[in-house]
């Protein structure tokens, strides 16, 4: 089998769902943020556009961009389809439910998930085309493309129905676990063979999109520890996919990269994440659990740098973009960092508000969305 021929939520602290940084008291001096320190910037940053698609609430909403447009959510039920050039509505619909999860779309279908496990999805003027249910909280955005509307629920159980007509074509279990933690676990096609994606309790599987059944299973890391909170090991955001390596990270566990035809191991190294990883043909970067920003080579796993300016300020997911590696914080600041050695190239501010979800580049705009619902469209020069 050749996959590849054709081609922030909260954690849990002891049984609640809190933040990382709340697991700790917050008199706890190793948690207060880094203040942000002054820097001469060598890339000029523009704010382009804004506009708002309503708060993410308790959730996590990812942003998708296809082609030039963008596609956002907000917990409210507002879906929109943005042109990332200008900012300006191509159309937005409120689908008259509380959404939990989005945004997934092949540029024609668009799908988001409901508080109480439904999956809505949207034709391409963004009329509603069929509705379905699944059986578990949905906190990950749905995965649209090969005739599918793919979705998952927190347990890791992945449903995946006809994106037309919305019939339910097969489901993956994933084995379960004493206690995971809600984050946004994202999927991604492996061409138009595979679906990849991580699971609570360290797994990483390549599930076949024609029969549900999965071509192979790998760990990425394994439990460890006396207690359930100890243990909790799971996968965090979306694996990553450059050529035939797939990337993946782990709380509480490892950073490494796999063959995506066999699941074999190229590199792991000890490392933990609550948010996710990025990847390109020669770097993977992740930030840590105290957000220290470290990149690896994609060969072999080495570390290239380590920028740890940005120590407790809760980085969002990753996105390598041009000479630059991008974050965004708990107060809306835009970081830009050297892909060469990490140091700060740029920063620009949104509304304050926490950016938990991965920036996202449509044309030559950057867009990130916060958690109090604004888009912003920025252009790097």
């Amino acid at each position: 089998m050749n996959l590849l021929k054709r081609f922030v939520v909260p954690v849990v602290c002891a049984v609640a769902v809190l933040t990382v940084a709340a697991c700790s008291s917050s008199k706890d001096a190793r948690r207060v943020p880094t203040p942000l320190t002054e820097f001469k910037s060598s890339l000029n940053v523009e704010r382009v556009w804004k506009t708002s698609v309503g708060k993410a609430g308790r959730y996590l909403f990812s942003p998708i961009a296809v082609g030039d447009a963008v596609y956002a959510a907000g917990e409210s039920g507002t879906v929109a389809k943005i042109d990332a050039k200008t900012g300006k509505e191509i159309w937005r619909t409120k689908v008259h439910t509380d959404l939990s999860a989005g945004v997934g779309s092949d540029g024609t279908l668009t799908a988001v998930g409901a508080v109480r496990g439904g999956v809505i999805v949207l034709d391409a003027n963004g009329k509603l085309l069929w509705k379905g249910d699944v059986a578990g909280a949905i906190v990950s955005p749905p995965l649209v493309g090969n005739g599918l509307v793919v979705v998952r629920t927190i347990d890791g159980q992945i449903n995946a129905f006809n994106a037309q007509t919305g019939e339910l074509q097969w489901v993956y279990h994933n084995r379960a676990v004493p206690l995971n933690l809600r984050v946004s676990a994202g999927m991604i096609f492996a061409g138009d063979a595979a679906v990849l994606a991580g699971f609570p309790g360290g797994g990483l599987a390549a599930i076949n999109v024609k029969t549900g059944d999965d071509y192979w299973q790998a760990p990425v890391s394994f439990p460890k520890g006396v207690t359930e909170v100890e243990r909790i090991n799971d996968v965090t955001g979306a694996p990553t996919l450059i050529g035939s390596q797939a990337c993946a990270v782990t709380f509480q566990g490892r950073i490494g990269c796999f063959d995506a035809n066999s699941g074999r191991a190229v590199w792991e190294k000890p490392f933990s994440s609550a948010s996710g990883v990025a990847q390109d043909n020669n770097t993977v970067v992740s930030s840590d659990d105290w957000s220290v920003a470290i990149a690896f080579s994609a060969d072999d796993g080495r570390q290239l740098w380590r920028n740890d300016k940005l120590k407790n300020r809760d980085l969002s997911v990753p996105l390598l973009l041009g000479p630059s590696v991008v974050f965004g914080d708990y107060k809306g600041f835009v970081h830009f960092l050297s892909r060469d050695d990490g140091s700060f190239v740029a920063r620009v501010p949104t509304d304050g508000s926490r950016i938990t979800a991965a920036p996202v580049v449509a044309g030559d705009t950057l867009i990130v969305q916060t958690r109090d619902g604004e888009l912003f469209g920025f252009r790097p020069r």
